[in-house]
């Protein structure tokens, strides 16, 4: 890798991985796309370099890289190459620099509905093409929605495949994961999803916020948390939803859907009629509020660190035992 590549400063760490930024040493070198092409490596690029021996099963990392390798979409983080050492894998990724999408909100002058419902028409024409490709990501949120870069014309991607599958014709997924707040239910009720469906219900909850500054289901305790969701219990407060438009609560609505067969796909969402068409009108107070929204989620994360798998077990079983108990 280092033959290649001149490794720079760290960017981030996790656990068990760095991301530093990277210089390609030879431009003439190129990665093979998915669609068949060879295209040139850019001259900055991100490495990831993975610490095998803090990796719990290698199986997820190959996994992720698997699903990166199909993936060729201008709204979605590329991997152009994987060096395989003994201890370490190198990931020479996409190097983006504009931060997350919230972020960026948050220091606009002015924010519209037509620059949310923009938003969402890039994050669906993603995920459309990861549906295509039986691709499910299973995590989106704010921190995975980045900006290529600082420029005004700078466009979102999506970012960690950590949680991706491929949907199967023939297995059901069962594993409990997401981030709280964003996960669908059908994760939660413990019956098995096979649907890209998923990813639309967190489209939904990220729509909301982009509208009103604040989620849908909030209760800091997460079998309450978890109650909400499986009711789908939410709502459209006044003030912060008055000047909001018809369109955009129908919107909300068509992907905060309990039954997945019913919830809009994410060709279905780009086609909206409100996402089509929606106008300037300002959300000023959902600039406001997403502010403070921002704020919270930021100091909760660096307090807290990432809420870990073991928790969102413990808390589903505390839910579903009370169920259980009332049933009987």
């Amino acid at each position: 890798m280092k033959k290649h590549y001149e490794v720079g400063e760290l960017l981030g760490t996790g656990n068990f991985a760095e991301v530093h930024k990277g210089k390609t040493k030879d431009r003439s070198r190129t990665w093979k796309s998915s669609d068949g092409t060879d295209k040139h490596l850019p001259e900055m690029v991100a490495i990831k370099i993975i610490d095998k021996s803090k990796v719990e099963d290698m199986g997820d990392i190959t996994r992720e890289i698997e699903i990166m390798q199909m993936v060729n979409h201008k709204n979605v983080i590329q991997l152009f190459e994987v060096f395989d050492e003994a201890k370490k894998m190198n990931l020479i990724m996409e190097l983006v620099t504009g931060g997350e999408l919230f972020d960026r909100i948050v220091e606009k002058q002015n924010y519209t509905e037509r620059e949310a419902a923009d938003t969402v028409h890039t994050l669906c024409d993603a995920l459309h093409h990861l549906h295509i490709l039986k691709i499910v990501h299973r995590d989106l949120k704010p921190e995975n929605l980045l900006y290529s870069s600082p420029k005004e014309d700078a466009v979102i991607k999506v970012a960690d495949f950590g949680l991706a599958r491929m949907v199967s014709g023939t297995d059901m997924m069962k594993t409990a994961c997401g981030t709280p707040g964003y996960v669908a239910p059908e994760i939660l009720n413990n019956k098995g999803y096979d649907s890209s469906a998923v990813d639309l219900w967190s489209t939904g909850v990220i729509l909301y916020i982009l509208l009103c500054g604040f989620p849908p289901f909030y209760e800091e305790e997460l079998p309450a948390l978890f109650d909400s969701i499986l009711h789908a219990r939410y709502d459209f407060p006044s003030p912060w939803w008055d000047s909001v438009s018809d369109g955009a609560k129908q919107l909300v609505k068509k992907l905060l859907e309990l039954d997945p067969k019913k919830r809009l796909t994410a060709e279905q969402t780009m086609n909206d009629p409100w996402v089509q068409t929606a106008g300037s009108n300002e959300l000023t107070g959902a600039k406001k509020q997403l502010k403070k929204y921002n704020a919270s989620r930021k100091l909760r994360k660096a307090a807290l660190g990432i809420i870990a798998q073991q928790r969102m077990e413990r808390a589903l079983k505390q839910l579903r035992a009370g169920a259980a108990g009332a049933s009987s």
